[in-house]
């Protein structure tokens, strides 16, 4: 009776109030190893009271990492404007917006992602609503299980070697009628006829070492910079994995400007 009496004690204090004494502890551990069967007949006889303090403590526990993961993350987010990353802007990659803006977004995208349709919709919010303060730079992570993406990445890069403007009219395009993009390449050709490419010259360009290149030395630098999904953006270097709303990026921007970013 003892043995059961300091158990429960100490279950209880643990419980309720996270007490980790080590003599506590060391009794309990004393008590379960003389009778295992302390812990069983406890549940046995008290069944209802059991089940909900394992879910008390677990919701607690669920309440605890997650603080957790929140202050993790804060860490992070502040840790990433002092050492923002640098992405590679050639001087031939197509973008849309101001060439010297004080804003630079690079998105890491994938035309077949779902989510990368709502990292789209995010985008042309961003661009209206920092026009002539913000550069977007688009950039392939086609996703393996995607079997239409590398294709589309293809056409893209294809396209922008004759008109950068065509290519990311393609690019609008695709994304406003993504569930056509498993189509593949009939679909990627009407669009291409759509935006008025050249399709003798695309098709050229579709397999040549200058757009397979490109594209892997985009998904390579993702790698490089973690970006294991899609949509995952640098705003003037600051990370942003996911297709997070236009409230997530307006904060980064704010705390930029605090920084004396001024636009």
């Amino acid at each position: 009776m003892n043995r059961l009496l300091i158990t429960l004690t100490a279950l209880s204090l643990i419980l309720t109030s996270c007490v980790s004494d080590q003599q506590v502890a060391s009794k309990v551990k004393e008590a379960l190893e003389k009778d295992p069967t302390i812990i069983t007949n406890l549940i046995k006889k008290n069944p209802a009271e059991f089940i909900t303090a394992f879910q008390d403590a677990a919701q607690n526990a669920k309440a605890e990492m997650a603080k957790k993961r929140e202050e993790e993350q804060r860490q992070a987010f502040d840790k990433s404007f002092d050492k923002p990353i640098k992405p590679m802007i050639r001087k031939d990659n197509v973008f849309q917006g101001a060439a010297n803006a004080p804003l630079v977004l690079v998105e890491y995208s994938d035309f077949q992602c779902p989510f990368c349709t709502r990292g789209f919709e995010t985008v042309q919010k961003l661009m209206e609503k920092y026009k002539g303060k913000i550069k977007f730079v688009y950039k392939h992570l086609p996703l393996s299980f995607h079997k239409e993406a590398m294709p589309a990445a293809q056409y893209f890069e294809a396209i922008a070697i004759e008109s950068p403007a065509k290519a990311f009219e393609f690019h609008d395009e695709l994304f406003r009628n993504q569930r056509k993009v498993s189509k593949g390449v009939p679909f990627f050709d009407e669009i291409a006829k759509k935006v008025g490419a050249d399709m003798v010259q695309l098709k050229k360009n579709l397999e040549s070492k200058r757009v397979k290149d490109r594209i892997a030395e985009d998904m390579k630098e993702a790698a490089k910079f973690g970006m294991q999904g899609t949509p995952g953006f640098l705003l003037n270097g600051i990370p942003v994995k996911g297709a997070f709303p236009v409230e997530h990026f307006d904060k980064i921007i704010e705390k930029l400007k605090s920084r004396g970013l001024k636009i």
